[in-house]
Parts: C-alpha cells; sequence; structure tokens
C-alpha cells in the first residue's frame, strides 16, 4: 500500500506579512496514515512483514498522532496491535478523540503511570517488555528510530532541496526533522518548532543527525505538550479562516503560530524561500476549534 500511494504531495501558497509561504500538505497523504506518520510507519512496517511479526507494540500519550496512526496501520496490514499509554489514571475517564480512535481501529490500550512510562527507553524496561510480548514488533514512542528516520528523508524532494531556502516543521520526538535534516542540502537551514518545553529535544537531535543546518526553538510550545493558550486557539481560526488549512492545536499550530510570529518580527528576508511541512495530526484537533 505504501508504494501505491502517489508520489506526488500538494502543495499550497500562502502569504503572510508580504512573505510567500509554501505549505506541503502532507496531512492530504492519506485519510488515517496522516501526515509526517505515514513517512515514519512505512519501513518499520514493512520490516515488521518481513520478519514475521503478526503484532505490533509502541508507545504515546493522550494526543499521540502516532497512537493513532499506528493503530490504522496495523488494522490494514493485518497486525494486532497494543499501545502503551501514559497516564494511569486515564484508564478511568472517558476517551479522547485521539485515543477512542486508535480503540477503534482495533488497538488494545493499556495505561501505565506515568513513572512506569518514564521508562519506556531504559534497557530494564524494555527487557521485560519484550519478556512479556515476545511476539510483538516493537516500535518507539513517537515512531522515531532510525527506519523512521529513513522514512522522513523522503519527504522533501528533489524540487524541494532546489527550491527552498528555509524548511520548517513542528518537532514532537525528533523523527521527522532528523529526517528532513538528513535529505537537505547543506545550505538549507532546517527550523523546528518543538510541542514540548525544554531544550532536551535539541539533544537528542544530536544524536540522530550529524549535520547542523538546524535549529529548534520551543518559544511557541505555549506551556508545553498538549497545553494551549487564548493567543494559539485564536490564531488557528483566524489562519484556517483566512487560507483554508486545517491545523490542530498540540503540532502544527503553534509551529505556524511561530512561524507567524518571527515572519512578523522580521527574522527572515523577503528573499527568504520558505517551505512549511504540514504533519498532519487532525484527528487529534479540538471540536470546539
Amino acid at each position: 500500500m505504501f508504494n501505491q500511494i502517489a508520489q506526488t504531495i500538494p502543495y499550497q501558497q500562502i502569504t503572510v506579512e508580504g512573505f510567500e509561504i509554501s505549505i506541503k500538505r502532507l496531512d492530504l497523504v492519506h485519510p488515517h496514515i496522516s501526515g509526517n506518520k505515514f513517512f515514519k510507519l512505512k519501513y518499520n512496517l514493512l520490516a515488521a512483514q518481513q520478519q514475521g511479526y503478526k503484532k505490533l507494540l509502541t508507545f504515546g500519550g493522550a494526543y499521540s498522532n502516532h497512537i493513532a496512526a499506528t493503530a490504522y496501520a496495523a488494522q490494514l496490514f493485518g497486525f494486532e496491535s497494543l499501545g502503551i499509554i501514559r497516564g494511569e489514571e486515564l484508564a478511568s475517564k472517558p476517551l479522547n478523540t485521539t485515543l477512542n480512535t486508535a480503540q477503534q481501529f482495533g488497538m488494545q490500550l493499556q495505561f501505565v503511570t506515568r513513572e512506569a512510562y518514564r521508562q519506556k527507553q531504559s534497557p530494564t524496561y524494555l527487557a521485560q517488555l519484550q519478556q512479556d510480548y515476545p511476539d510483538y514488533y516493537m516500535i518507539p514512542e513517537g515512531g522515531t528510530n532510525p527506519l523512521a528516520i529513513q522514512g522522513c528523508t523522503e519527504i522533501l524532494s528533489d524540487t524541494d532541496r532546489q527550491n527552498f531556502d528555509l524548511i520548517c516543521c513542528a518537532v514532537g520526538t525528533g523523527g521527522t526533522i532528523a529526517g528532513l535534516i538528513e535529505a537537505s542540502h547543506s545550505q538549507q537551514q532546517v527550523l523546528g518548532f518543538s510541542a514540548l518545553k525544554g531544550d532536551f529535544l535539541s539533544r537528542e537531535l544530536e544524536h540522530l543527525t550529524e549535520k547542523r543546518n538546524w535549529e529548534i526553538t520551543d518559544q511557541y510550545c505555549c506551556g508545553g505538550y498538549g497545553k494551549t493558550t487564548p493567543e494559539l486557539l485564536q490564531f488557528i481560526r483566524t489562519f484556517e479562516h483566512q487560507h483554508q488549512i486545517p491545523l490542530e492545536q498540540i503540532y502544527t499550530g503553534k509551529m505556524l503560530l511561530g512561524l507567524s510570529d518571527l515572519v512578523q518580527q522580521r527574522t527572515f528576508t523577503l528573499d527568504h524561500r520558505i517551505l512549511v511541512i504540514h504533519s498532519g495530526g487532525l484527528q487529534g484537533r479540538l471540536a470546539q476549534l
């Protein structure tokens, strides 16, 4: 199925404060395996198939686009799926849109304490999971691993490498921006807008790529992952009305809020050729938007 998807991804041109900006609409790649998740899952699922696995196990928070996309992809490819979800308290609450979507696509949800979830990368915890679920192919949080980065290098086309000076994307676990950096040429700059507060993503990214033509800012994370501000929600409403491009408040809304602010501050010159990667995740969009 991955190889049957059309190679042409639509672009949409918008103008912000006199700047011409191109938006690459990855949200239109697939209705359920949306945006960057399509590319991050591609080689992981192919590897699971080739290695004879029938079940997938992965990790995510309550608003994880990766959880929803993996659930659908698993169902489509004939896998069973299990999601380890951060927040034991969520087990007794109504499921939000993202988790409900994953469950409807057949994913079993296992809620764990936040303390336990923080151990998801520790060798001891992973070894225990491997022992408990020996017949599951394990995909990390957000899908980020070398196979995901390999997939995300395919987001940029040769034309993108020739026609743009600055590439902007939202950042969660770092896999997408790592792939974009690896695919970019040395004269391009890659600017990531973190959905999380703190500079740990920059340190993590240094381990995922040797290139240094990038920067991550958390200035527009609006307080942290899953958090919003009235300014952010109003920006999304105004942007959608002006450009007819759907956004969500976890990733793409924050990225475009940040980019619009930097444009207004005249951080870039008018001859900058800017490409924005719309990474999808619209199933997590607040209904009141």
